[in-house]
């Protein structure tokens, strides 16, 4: 595709050669990558791109998207090329400062979605996503973002604006809950649970390309757990929750890390792969 990225070619035909560029590259999904990366070079919605396969495309939109695609052969993540990923039914803005919002995150959000609360807390908010999300389905609703990255905090900021509740969210750089005022119903964490000696195996998108702070603790990928279990019982409300993602396989171990801190009946609810994703602590069941 590179050699006649200037030759005018209807859309079908380029999104055909990136496909097959990308398959040799190793990419995953290289045909609906490809879509994806179209659309955005041509600047429709991705549901609307068979419409225009048809036409032929500028000589300027194939180099744009000739581009696209050699970025993406080279394995950086779709959303940070778009700069932008769906997540419970939104767009928000994915840079390299932040993790891609993921889909099974969303099964974090719709356990926290199930009861009230009126004050949220976000450990480690990243692109805001989470934190975003609870605010925009609870209009009642007001929270705070913490994390350690002043850039991650500058996308979640522009997130919260995208979206209209940046009059409810504060965020602040902390460490864990040492910034946070006040005490909240509902804490949430999709912290850095990848045990250091796994980095090696993860795909390049996420390896190479996501900000190692957010992916793992240096360690055995339970570190931000037990920081978090110190310190988070004493910012919840007398009906306060926490809800913390965490990698396949750590349920056990995760679980058992909240029994010492004085958790008496901590949940695991699974994703729909039927892995461990989330655990579920309540206070009413906390004593020290």
């Amino acid at each position: 595709m590179t050699a006649n990225a200037t030759d005018v070619m209807t859309g079908s035909a380029l999104l055909a050669a990136a496909s097959r560029r990308l398959a040799a590259a190793g990419v995953p999904e290289p045909v609906s990558d490809a879509r994806r990366l179209l659309a955005h070079a041509v600047a429709v919605a991705p549901g609307r791109l068979t419409l225009i396969l048809p036409e032929p495309m500028t000589p300027a939109t194939a180099a744009v998207f000739d581009e696209l695609v050699a970025r993406r052969a080279g394995r950086v993540p779709v959303s940070q090329l778009t700069g932008s990923r769906v997540f419970w039914g939104r767009d928000f803005q994915v840079t390299s400062a932040v993790l891609d919002p993921r889909p099974e995150t969303e099964v974090l959000v719709a356990e926290a979605l199930l009861q009230p609360f009126a004050r949220a807390l976000d450990l480690g908010t990243g692109s805001g996503c989470i934190l975003i999300t609870l605010l925009a389905e609870r209009p009642e609703a007001v929270g705070q973002g913490v994390d350690l990255s002043p850039e991650a905090l500058a996308v979640a900021t522009e997130n919260a604006l995208r979206h209209e509740v940046a009059d409810r969210a504060a965020f602040f750089v902390s460490d864990w809950c040492a910034a946070a005022e006040g005490v909240f119903d509902l804490i949430v964490a999709n912290p850095p649970y990848i045990a250091v000696e796994e980095m090696a195996g993860l795909a390049p998108e996420v390896r190479d390309h996501e900000p190692r702070l957010a992916l793992t603790d240096g360690a055995d990928g339970l570190s931000a757990y037990r920081a978090i279990l110190r310190a988070a019982p004493g910012y919840l409300s007398a009906r306060g929750r926490i809800l913390f993602e965490i990698g396949a396989g750590q349920g056990e171990a995760v679980t058992g890390l909240a029994k010492a801190a004085g958790f008496a009946k901590p949940r695991i609810l699974r994703d729909l792969d039927g892995r461990d994703r989330v655990v579920v602590l309540e206070r009413q069941h906390f004593a020290p």
